[in-house]
């Protein structure tokens, strides 16, 4: 029997954006293999969130990513989504976690202990280093939407909804991958159909 607890970390990103997947990480770090420079994947720059993301695979006791698809976001609302795409990657982890500690004020439905940290990525190595695999592999598949969309400029705002990215839309219409929940992607869809003939 080991004596430590397996406690994991998670977090999700693109819960703001107004397309793509909202992604979800799991961490359990390695008490005895330690990694520095892991905060709020927001607060690192892109090159500095890569680096550790490679670095926190290869420590990590055990690491998992997981998602929620805009079908699965339009049909349970955002927050929901988020949740489910958080309890996915927990579910996924390669060691069992004994607890986890999950970014923001409440948890998903697990069959482990949970605890909700506010601003838990700057309090918590293990949810720091959630935030940044989730980022990390959002950016990567928007990078991937970009080349199959490339009038949005996902690259760029890596689809929040910037200034640009609501022209664009307004342009060219809703494309597959945007949110038909978010008021912004509804209010064009409407606009959309009102001016057909």
């Amino acid at each position: 029997m080991h004596s430590t607890i397996y406690i994991c970390g998670a977090d999700e990103a693109g819960r703001g954006p107004i397309a793509g997947p909202v992604v979800a990480a799991a961490v359990i770090l390695d008490p005895n293999n330690p990694i520095t420079g892991i905060t709020d994947s927001k607060k690192i720059s892109e090159k500095k969130r890569n680096a550790l993301s490679i670095e926190i695979k290869e420590k990590a006791l055990a690491w998992a990513i997981a998602q929620c698809d805009v079908a699965e976001i339009d049909e349970l609302n955002i927050l929901h989504a988020s949740m489910l795409a958080m309890k996915r990657a927990i579910e996924a982890l390669p060691v069992a976690a004994e607890k986890a500690l999950i970014d923001g004020n409440r948890v998903p439905k697990l069959s482990i202990p949970a605890e909700a940290i506010i601003k838990g990525d700057l309090k918590e190595a293990c949810i720091g280093a959630a935030s940044i695999l989730a980022k990390v592999e959002r950016d990567r598949q928007m990078l991937e939407w970009h080349e199959r969309y490339p009038h949005y400029n996902f690259a760029k705002h890596k689809a929040y909804g910037t200034v640009e990215h609501l022209a664009a839309l307004k342009e060219h219409g809703a494309s597959p991958i945007h949110r038909r929940s978010f008021k912004p992607v509804r209010d064009v869809i409407e606009a959309h159909a009102a001016q057909k003939p």
